[in-house]
C-alpha cells in the first residue's frame, strides 16, 4: 500500500465576491495548486471535488482542461473537501494512480444556513429546529451547563480567531476584535452573539496528492498524510436534524473519527503540535476540543484562560481563524484546514506561524447530520 504526500496547494480568498461564481473560485485554486508544484492540469490522473451549493465539480474541466481524466463528484455536507482528500488519498494507495488532485469550493446566499424536511418541505427548518443558530444555542447551552463552560470562554475562541484571522490574507474577516466587543455583540441565539457564528461564505482549495515515494519529484517540502478518517453518526448522537434525545447518548460521530485517525496514524492527541478544529460556533471549538481527545470535557475553561490554544500556546488552534474568521464555504472549508496545516509545517505561514517547528498537525470538520472527518499531517 502506497503511503501519501501533498505537494501542492492552493486557494481562493474566503469572503464575498460579487460576480465570481463558486466555480471560478475552484478553477483559480486548481490553477493556484498547480503553480505551487510546477505541474500541469494534463498531468493530473485523477480528480475528486465538490461542492453543496455551487454546481458540480467535475464542469470545471471545460476551464482547466479536456484532458480526458476521471473525475469524481462528491457531496457530504460539511465534510465535502475533506471527502475528496480521503478519496484521493484512497486512489493512490490502491495503485489506481500516483499523482491527482482533491477540490473543494462553494457560493452560498447570506444569511444563516437552512435545512430543510423530507421531499423539501421547510417544515423542519420553519419550526426553527434547523435554523443553525437556534440549534448550536441550544446544544452549547446543555454542554455550558454539564461541564461548567462559560459565556467568556465563547467571547475568547471568537476573539481568537479573529486576532488569527487578521493575520491572514485569504481570511475574510480581518479586524481583531475583543472579547467584550464579542459579547456585546447582538444576541442571536443564546449565549450566542452574531460574533460567535460563522457565516455562509464563498471560496475554493485544491491540493495536489502523490505518491510519498516520488514528492520529492515535485517539491522540497513534501508533507505526509498520516491519517484520513471519516465516520457517520451512532445511535444517540445529538445532531442538527435530531428531533429528540435518546436516553441513552453517544459522544458523536468526532470521537469515532478522531479515534480512527489516531490509530491510523500510530499517534496519539499529545503528539499533535497544531490543530484546526470545527468552529462553526464558538461553543462547536469548546466541544471539538475534548471530542478530538485534546482534554477532558470541562478543561477548556482553564485552558482558554491560560492561552494554551493560541498561536504561541501549547496546542495552537485554527490558526488561520477558523470557520469564525474564514467563514464557511461548506465545499471548501475542510480542505481549507489542510490548506493551512501544510503552510505551518513548511514554515510558510507569516505572521500566523507556531514557534518551535512544529511536526505534526491536525484537522476536524463536522456537519450536518453527524459526519465528521479528521486527517493527520506530518513533514
Amino acid at each position: 500500500m502506497n503511503d501519501v504526500a501533498i505537494v501542492g496547494i492552493g486557494m481562493h480568498e474566503f469572503g464575498r465576491h460579487d460576480g465570481v461564481s463558486g466555480k471560478r473560485m475552484g478553477v483559480v485554486a486548481v490553477r493556484r495548486a498547480l503553480a505551487d508544484c510546477g505541474l500541469d492540469w494534463s498531468d493530473m490522473q485523477f480528480a475528486v471535488g465538490g461542492s453543496m451549493d455551487a454546481g458540480a465539480a467535475d464542469t470545471m474541466v471545460s476551464e482547466v482542461g479536456l484532458t480526458g481524466l476521471p473525475f469524481t463528484n462528491v457531496v457530504n455536507g460539511c465534510a465535502t473537501g475533506g471527502t475528496a482528500l480521503s478519496q484521493s488519498v484512497n486512489t493512490i494507495k490502491s495503485g489506481a494512480a500516483d499523482l491527482g488532485i482533491a477540490i473543494g469550493f462553494d457560493k452560498h446566499e447570506k444569511g444563516a444556513f437552512r435545512i430543510k424536511g423530507p421531499r423539501g418541505k421547510d417544515w423542519y427548518g420553519g419550526s426553527g429546529l434547523a435554523l443553525t443558530t437556534q440549534f448550536f444555542g441550544m446544544k452549547i447551552t446543555r454542554y455550558m451547563h454539564d461541564h461548567g463552560i462559560t459565556q467568556d470562554a465563547l467571547a475568547r475562541v471568537s476573539a481568537k480567531a479573529f486576532r488569527n484571522g487578521a493575520m491572514n490574507p485569504m481570511a475574510w474577516r480581518r479586524k481583531p476584535m475583543t472579547e467584550e466587543q464579542v459579547l456585546e455583540s447582538m444576541m442571536l441565539s443564546w449565549p450566542l452573539t452574531q460574533y460567535m457564528f460563522c457565516s455562509p461564505g464563498e471560496g475554493g482549495v485544491a491540493m495536489i496528492v502523490c505518491r510519498a515515494d516520488k514528492a520529492k519529484e515535485y517539491t522540497d517540502t513534501p508533507i505526509y498524510i498520516k491519517a484520513a478518517a471519516m465516520r457517520t453518526r451512532q445511535f444517540g448522537s445529538f445532531e442538527v436534524l435530531a428531533p429528540s434525545t435518546a436516553i441513552d447518548r453517544d459522544p458523536g460521530p468526532t470521537t469515532d473519527a478522531s479515534k480512527a485517525a489516531f490509530e491510523m496514524a500510530g499517534l496519539g492527541p499529545q503528539d499533535v503540535d497544531i490543530a484546526q478544529l470545527q468552529d462553526t460556533e464558538s461553543g462547536a471549538e469548546i466541544m471539538h476540543m475534548a471530542e478530538n481527545g485534546f482534554c477532558e470535557h470541562g478543561e477548556q475553561e482553564d485552558m482558554l484562560a491560560r492561552g494554551d490554544t493560541e498561536i504561541n500556546g501549547r496546542l495552537p488552534v485554527n490558526t488561520d481563524g477558523g470557520c469564525l474568521a474564514n467563514g464557511e464555504p461548506i465545499g471548501a472549508s475542510g480542505l481549507r484546514q489542510v490548506y493551512e496545516n501544510v503552510l505551518q509545517l513548511r514554515g510558510q505561514a507569516g505572521e500566523r506561524q507556531v514557534p518551535n517547528d512544529p511536526k505534526v498537525a491536525y484537522t476536524h470538520v463536522y456537519g450536518a447530520p453527524g459526519i465528521s472527518g479528521v486527517t493527520i499531517l506530518s513533514r
